[in-house]
């Protein structure tokens, strides 16, 4: 029987298994960058996809994709984001955002060239020219967006991210050198901005769900803790510093709407996945599997019933230097590992990079749609040991890593 996206997510969700996986791809960190939207858009042939000039993130430099490719890949979600407000351009290659961040453009991106709260003392926290998190032009024409797409579609409508988060938002505002050094050096300061930033954020979601709460089913918060071989704190930090901040935020946020949470963090985070689940996380995004330990198959005999995944299907090395024979395989791997018994959302990992071949992105959603019916049987994509789960050995040290990192440590004599 086929299922609406919305029955589909539902069901998902709730750990049971739906007709099919659900397929998403449109968030500020999980679109296609310009160029590669612009690649795919000819070779495809089709001039009636809008051109690549609809910005959805301006300092990733990706698109808000044409609905006719949404259509095409089969996507079941349909993404709310807020206006961008107050941005002024510097020069040609740089603009200042809400915040009061400059953004320096660098080949195919914008990094963050000044922050403006570097040299501040706890005293200029209370000064300094924070964003109003109650502008109505940050809203504007979402709630007829959200209702029309509510009552005339059935797509699981998320509302995306209000950019950054408490420790992204607060290495960014206050530079990522002098925050790491106040995490440790300066906690007194440390915590004041993130309590600052999570006041901002609070009245930030309460105006965002007033409009759009009543439609959306998921909401997505980013804030990265994790970097490619190490979490970019310890899990001592995140679990003194950050852990009950965004348990918080997330209470707030569902005590305004009824919605799903995603949580996106790049990187490797296994050793607080639990601690995710206690914040009140429901769904983990973007599993980047270029990171050590993300193991699809470990995470889901871990956490399966606990936590829904979503993401997986890798932009950092697969989806670039690989054929589409390959890409084809990746996903129908990530499939088996993450989508039985529900409770997966295949996705990219992040943003679909100018260097991928458009021919590997039709592959990518070809091999979704194709592959992600229920029930999931793959023995002519996956070989043998590709299709066993993991072993009790396997699971045992996934799981010995994070209880040595959940362990406190004791103090040096």
């Amino acid at each position: 029987m086929t299922m609406t996206p919305r029955e589909r997510f539902k069901r998902i969700t709730n750990f049971q298994e739906a007709d099919r996986v659900p397929i998403d791809t449109g968030s500020h960190v999980a679109s296609l960058h310009r160029i590669a939207y612009s690649n795919l858009r000819d070779y495809l042939g089709d001039s009636e996809l809008q051109n690549a000039d609809r910005i959805l993130d301006r300092m990733v430099q990706n698109v808000i994709p044409d609905e006719k490719l949404l259509q095409r890949y089969h996507v079941d979600f349909r993404w709310i984001a807020p206006n961008w407000v107050d941005v002024v351009d510097v020069d040609n290659d740089k603009y200042r955002d809400m915040w009061g961040i400059v953004w320096q453009h660098m080949i195919d991106a914008y990094s963050v060239l000044t922050s403006p709260l570097e040299n501040a003392t706890l005293a200029d926290l209370d000064t300094y020219n924070w964003p109003d998190p109650e502008d109505p032009n940050l809203w504007k024409g979402l709630g007829e967006r959200a209702k029309y797409l509510y009552e005339n579609t059935d797509y699981v409508l998320v509302g995306d991210s209000i950019k950054g988060g408490l420790l992204t938002k607060a290495l960014q505002i206050r530079g990522y050198g002098q925050m790491f050094a106040d995490l440790v050096g300066n906690p007194a300061f440390a915590e004041a901005l993130l309590d600052k930033l999570l006041d901002l954020y609070k009245a930030y979601w309460t105006g965002f769900l007033k409009v759009v709460g009543p439609y959306v089913q998921m909401v997505y918060f980013t804030d990265d803790i994790g970097g490619q071989q190490s979490m970019m704190i310890s899990p001592d930090l995140f679990r003194s510093l950050l852990k009950p901040r965004l348990k918080e935020l997330i209470d707030h946020i569902k005590s305004q709407a009824d919605v799903k949470f995603m949580y996106h963090t790049d990187g490797t985070v296994t050793p607080v996945v639990e601690d995710i689940i206690e914040m009140g996380v429901d769904i983990l995004n973007p599993i980047q599997t270029s990171a050590l330990g993300m193991d699809t198959a470990v995470l889901k005999e871990l956490y399966r019933g606990r936590l829904v995944f979503h993401g997986a299907i890798d932009v950092q090395q697969m989806l670039p230097f690989s054929t589409p024979e390959q890409v084809r395989y990746d996903v129908a791997k990530r499939i088996h590992d993450l989508g039985r018994g529900g409770g997966y959302i295949v996705a990219p990992c992040h943003n679909i990079g100018a260097d991928v071949p458009p021919q590997n992105i039709e592959a990518l959603y070809a091999a979704a749609y194709e592959c992600g019916t229920y029930p999931i049987q793959l023995d002519h994509v996956l070989s043998e040991e590709d299709r066993r789960p993991p072993t009790q050995a396997e699971i045992a040290a996934q799981a010995t890593v994070e209880k040595q990192e959940r362990r406190p440590r004791r103090s040096r004599q």
